[in-house]
């Protein structure tokens, strides 16, 4: 009789695996998705119910040939990938490929990589959940539904290689609303007084203006703020109320893959991606020595914030131990968990209290053990003693005004002695750096010192971080736990948005893609339909309603708004957006934006009688200001086909030689295609395309490579093209690719190609 098999999702947890399981049963990995959507269609037949045309993926043959081979005869086969709807989708598609006459699969959920976590969820498996299956379904098809058919559009109206996605434009939408908010923004001038004084013994200290006659204060000038000051010398202070009173705060739940991302962004300054990675790391699994691989943390893409019993327990158990009887709770702590159907995960908790960052630090990377150090001690903290905090307000009048001044300090640091939130560590070190107060009694008569008025002025909302906007983007609804490190990703690489100084500001590019899909589609890509979309998947999970008909229900409205656009969407490379500016040279058209091959420009819309253009910036208002050009020479470059001078000019990829007879010449070249060492030797790979592929350097200085025939060829690279044949597909080169996991190695650079080749060895695997 042939053994039980069990599939998993990575390759990473054969071993771990194989460890708790012995000989008892054979164990292989999909190495991800083996079907998909075709990639180069739709792939959903829209008449036939919205049917999904799944295929084997390209390059994935050789998986699926291995894993027919260890399912064999097995009349039993456990099904392991990951605990979540993608997972679920992974697991019916490797059911249908190996399904035979008298074959059970069974559904196994390893929320841990731990030998109890193991044998718990092979003695208790579950039948395929199809309810979980037909959400993940549904969002693919959503995503499809728009992707593949709003991107064509903005190909035909702005640009090539464009792409809309349903959950990415929205949040493309939030970043630039946010940026218009910021320059429409008016900041308005206020004032603070503060007023330092002295009791009957030192220290001095300053309280501040809050209140006159008994009501909130607003000193709007300078003016209003001398007046006061005037009446303010002339009075007597008194201490008036002194409250005191002993607060608990109780300690964070466990993360959730949103408030983990947020942290590590802003005290671990890791991107939303690393802290996706490493904590995939760490749930697949470390090598503790050379018989042992545990995984070190549960399941990381969960919006729970349950604990199980058993694991809390061991926590209470550890802090007795090592902090003391009074830092440790009688109960476990639990915490309200807002999303029902994705509490089938538990919050993101070590495996073992007893795995201590200290114990563990031997084996874990700088990386790894940062993130650990974080899990591990939020955890931990979370079944620990509310810290106890002492709070005194001051009250102060000085005849119809008052004056507050506040402190704190810690009487217990309960769960604080272990972990506090980047915002908690924050007021802290606020409360470090406040006054301390002298003995005071009510009715005490205070000495004024001086009074201090300052000038502020209102603060526009600040631009989203990563941390930020994944809060954003959580609170409003948008996405799950497993898109937000996508999304962010998503959004930078097409060239929507940038990051700067740690901070995101959207491109022109962004804003003009923003504001077409949103003119155009109400709904989609709205930030409240958007939300209600995700809830419904939640509710296509929980057995509420039919995908189809979630699905039918979105169709119908979208295919109407989808043929509307095509005809009536502005035309960018056309018609151009309307800026409402008045043409400097005709005086009688308008300028637009328009899109050329080297990006966003603007022109007059009386074009040809007018011909006027111009490269244009923009103000912090937003507004648009353009720039007059400025061509130098190009020393001892001559155009090649008339003899004049070459000019250097700025293009999309940085900079390139153009002839100074234009427009009778129209000559182009790249500004390093005769530079010693530029070439690599290989020829450009854009069909027709005679030029060869070049080493450039962007604006700010970052190596890629392109073609010399740039800008009349726009192929761009920033893999290091290496003058070696696809075995696979045929194609011309591979291309340079550097990870942590793996080193350098090659890869081919055709979509849908996986074939991969490490120098260094002789193997190679697809």
């Amino acid at each position: 009789m042939s053994k039980p098999l069990i599939i998993v999702e990575s390759p990473t947890k054969v071993k771990t695996l194989k460890k708790y399981v012995g000989d008892s049963f054979n164990v292989t990995a999909t190495s991800g998705h083996i079907k998909d959507l075709p990639p180069k269609e739709i792939g959903i037949d829209i008449a036939e119910g919205f049917k999904a045309n799944y295929q084997n993926i390209a390059g994935k043959a050789s998986i699926i040939k291995s894993l027919k081979a260890a399912a064999d005869n097995a009349d039993a086969i456990y099904l392991a990938p990951d605990p979540d709807r993608e997972g679920e989708a992974i697991a019916f598609h490797t059911a249908d490929i190996l399904k035979k006459k008298d074959r059970v699969f069974h559904r196994v959920l390893f929320h841990e990589l731990t030998e109890k976590g193991i044998k718990d969820a092979l003695n208790s498996p579950l039948t395929l959940n199809t309810d979980k299956y037909n959400a993940q379904q549904a969002r693919r098809i959503l995503d499809r539904l728009v992707g593949y058919q709003v991107s064509p559009i903005l190909w035909r109206k702005i640009q090539g290689g464009l792409s809309a996605g349903r959950v990415q434009s929205v949040a493309v939408r939030i970043i630039c609303e946010r940026e218009r908010a910021i320059q429409a923004f008016i900041p308005e001038e206020y004032w603070t007084i503060g007023a330092d004084l002295l009791g009957e013994t030192p220290p001095p200290f300053q309280a501040k203006l809050v209140k006159k006659d008994g009501k909130k204060i607003k000193i709007p000038d300078s003016d209003t703020a001398t007046a006061m000051c005037t009446e303010l010398e002339k009075e007597t202070f008194v201490v008036d109320n002194i409250s005191k009173k002993t607060v608990k705060r109780n300690p964070l739940p466990p993360f959730t893959t949103s408030k983990l991302q947020q942290e590590a962004i802003n005290r671990l300054k890791f991107s939303a991606s690393k802290t996706m990675l490493v904590a995939q790391q760490l749930y697949e699994g470390i090598e503790l020595g050379p018989d042992e691989h545990v995984g070190l943390i549960t399941y990381m893409r969960t919006d729970s914030t349950r604990i199980a019993d058993d694991a809390a327990h061991e926590a209470i158990a550890f802090i007795r131990e090592s902090f003391g009887n009074n830092y440790a709770i009688d109960k476990p702590r639990a915490f309200k968990n807002k999303n029902k159907v994705q509490d089938a995960h538990e919050a993101i908790r070590p495996t073992s209290v007893y795995n201590t960052p200290e114990k563990m630090a031997p084996y874990l990377d700088k990386s790894q053990m940062e993130l650990y150090t974080l899990i591990w001690k939020r955890f931990v903290a979370s079944q620990m003693q509310e810290a106890l905090i002492d709070q005194s307000t001051l009250s102060i009048k000085a005849g119809a005004y008052t004056f507050t001044l506040s402190g704190s300090s810690v009487k217990f640091p309960g769960f604080m002695t272990l972990y506090l939130s980047v915002e908690a560590e924050k007021e802290k070190e606020e409360d470090g750096s406040r006054q301390t107060l002298p003995d005071l009694k009510t009715g005490m008569v205070l000495k004024l010192l001086k009074l201090d008025p300052k000038q502020h002025f209102t603060q526009p909302p600040p631009r989203f971080s990563e941390a930020s906007l994944v809060k954003e983007l959580e609170e409003n609804g948008i996405g799950r736990p497993s898109t937000y490190a996508t999304i962010l990703s998503t959004i930078r690489s097409k060239g929507y948005v940038d990051l700067v100084n740690k901070y995101f500001r959207p491109s022109e590019l962004g804003f003009i893609v923003n504001d077409l899909l949103v003119a155009n589609f109400s709904d989609v890509f709205d930030i409240a339909f958007t939300a209600r979309m995700e809830n419904n998947l939640d509710r296509v999970e929980s057995s509420e309603i039919d995908y189809k008909k979630l699905l039918d229900d979105f169709y119908k409205p979208f295919e109407v708004e989808l043929d509307k656009a095509k005809e009536t969407m502005v035309s960018v490379k056309g018609v151009g957006l309307a800026t409402g500016l008045p043409c400097p040279a005709c005086q009688k058209g308008e300028l637009h934006i328009k899109i050329g091959k080297n990006g966003t420009f603007i022109a007059c819309n009386a074009y040809p009688e007018c011909t006027y253009s111009r490269n244009y910036e923009r103000d912090d208002k937003g507004l648009i200001h353009p720039v007059e050009p400025s061509f130098e020479l190009a020393e001892g470059k001559v155009c090649s086909k008339c003899g004049k001078p070459m000019l250097v000019k700025q293009g999309r990829f940085g900079e390139f030689l153009a002839c100074s007879g234009y427009p009778d010449c129209k000559n182009t070249q790249s500004a390093h295609a005769d530079s010693k060492g530029e070439s690599l030797g290989i020829a450009c790979p854009v069909s027709g395309c005679t030029g060869e592929i070049t080493e450039k350097q962007s604006k700010r200085g970052k190596v890629f490579y392109g073609c010399s025939r740039y800008p009349d060829c726009a192929f761009a690279s920033w893999d290091k093209p290496v003058s070696r044949p696809c075995p696979k597909c045929g194609s011309t080169f591979l291309v340079e690719k550097t990870s942590k996991k793996e080193g350098t190695f090659l890869k081919c650079p055709v979509e849908g190609c996986e074939y991969k080749e490490i120098p260094d060895t002789e193997t190679s695997k697809n």
